[in-house]
């Protein structure tokens, strides 16, 4: 599709991390920016930061598992903003544990935060691009949302998977439409998320930052991040069968 100038960003856990990284990448080429997260005094610390550069900041406190405050808190930066052209659905928990260890709270918080947390977002974003005719939708998966993870990545796995497959279903809903779904799907990029994981296809922060910037700039569908070696190792998880891809999980 031709490219689109996205002017109103609405950014959840925008407080670190990739949320982080995205407001400041877009801040500096001036776009007019809506962040929310849990942390209230570091989202307003970035605020003061990016304000210069960005055409406008509006922030506000948002926890997305409670999920009837998710549309009060997307119309509140709506209005703040003047209207909102792309929601990154961004906001996510890498806690977890093996199945069957006693642990069934931090899987069963992964998932409210990373699935049930997220439908409410898209279910509050769609409302406003639905009532304005237009909007551009992206979903931060992950690239274990390609193939099943095991032990303490069960539950972030299926996480991101019920995400991604969210956005297929909305991507052929909405085909055709001035209403646009993405789905990105960063690999390991540096934060804190990351943190502790030993491998040699780490990204830095900045880099990862970029690249998932540009391939949310140019809206495509389905995008792995950085493109190497991402693209070709989502490939092999979806293909291969699972007697080679058990070893490379």
């Amino acid at each position: 599709m031709a490219a689109v100038t996205r002017d109103k960003i609405l950014i959840t856990g925008a407080s670190s991390g990739l949320g982080e990284g995205m407001a400041r990448a877009f801040a500096a080429r001036g776009r007019s920016l809506g962040l929310a997260a849990r942390r209230a005094d570091r989202l307003e610390a970035l605020a003061e930061e990016i304000g210069p550069s960005a055409a406008a900041v509006a922030v506000a406190p948002l926890d997305v598992t409670d999920v009837d405050s998710v549309p009060v808190v997307f119309g509140r930066l709506r209005d703040e903003l003047g209207g909102l052209d792309r929601v990154i659905v961004n906001a996510g928990l890498g806690k977890g544990a093996p199945m069957g260890t006693g642990k069934m709270h931090a899987n069963l918080e992964t998932v409210q935060t990373n699935l049930i947390g997220a439908i409410a977002q898209v279910e509050a974003a769609l409302e406003i691009f639905r009532a304005q005719g237009h909007g551009h939708l992206v979903l931060i998966s992950s690239m274990s949302a390609v193939r099943g993870l095991p032990k303490a990545q069960t539950a972030y796995s299926a996480s991101k998977a019920g995400l991604t497959a969210i956005g297929q279903g909305l991507q052929a809903e909405f085909a055709n439409s001035p209403i646009t779904v993405s789905i990105v799907l960063p690999g390991y990029i540096e934060t804190d998320i990351n943190r502790g994981v030993k491998t040699a296809m780490m990204t830095d922060t900045d880099t990862g930052v970029q690249a998932l910037v540009k391939a949310i700039e140019a809206e495509k569908a389905y995008a792995p991040v950085p493109a190497w070696p991402w693209v070709p190792i989502a490939a092999a998880l979806r293909l291969l069968p699972s007697a080679i891809t058990r070893r490379m999980i």
